[in-house]
């Protein structure tokens, strides 16, 4: 991990995800009743729970909206939920002012044009490895899952090994 990445990642405290494209990989499927379905990766939420027993903090800002995102928010204790953010920033300032964070502690992932404002705030962000050419360029670190296949995981570890956290919350499955 390079000495930039790894000194951004020390400070984070609070991990805000997309959903489209960075928990799922982007499809949105309805079922037969015209219900939107979403496939989310269970190394995804395996790793947000590993982070929350660090002591990081989750939020979601989407520009969709779903009830089933509310329903995995709720299933992995993300504190702060924000769908149908169509200017992300927005929904950021929110959070960011409403946990009294500094941007430093922030970090972001995103895979679109929609995310490059927080990318440009956050203390941190990633791309995740399917996101578009302007995206990926904006980011601080390009991530090499794509979206809804372990990114978030992924981006997850990153910072926990900078942090020196990943081994004291993994340690229960060696042993």
């Amino acid at each position: 991990m390079d000495d930039a990445i790894r000194e951004k990642a020390l400070k984070i405290r609070w991990i805000i995800l997309d959903v489209d494209g960075v928990m799922t990989d982007g499809g949105i499927t309805y079922d037969a009743h015209g219900l939107e379905t979403k496939t989310f990766h269970v190394r995804d939420g395996h790793g947000i729970k590993l982070a929350q027993r660090a002591g990081l903090r989750f939020a979601i800002i989407t520009g969709r909206e779903s009830p089933v995102v509310n329903l995995r928010a709720r299933e992995l204790g993300i504190e702060e939920v924000r769908q149908g953010a169509k200017r992300k920033i927005e929904a950021y300032d929110e959070i960011i002012g409403k946990w009294d964070l500094t941007d430093e502690e922030a970090a972001y992932i995103g895979d679109d044009l929609i995310d490059l404002p927080i990318f440009r705030r956050a203390g941190l962000s990633a791309a995740v490895a399917d996101a578009d050419l302007e995206t990926r360029g904006q980011a601080d670190l390009i991530l090499s899952h794509p979206g809804g296949r372990g990114a978030v995981r992924e981006f997850i570890e990153i910072i926990l090994q900078a942090q020196n956290k990943w081994k004291e919350v993994t340690e229960r499955y060696y042993s």
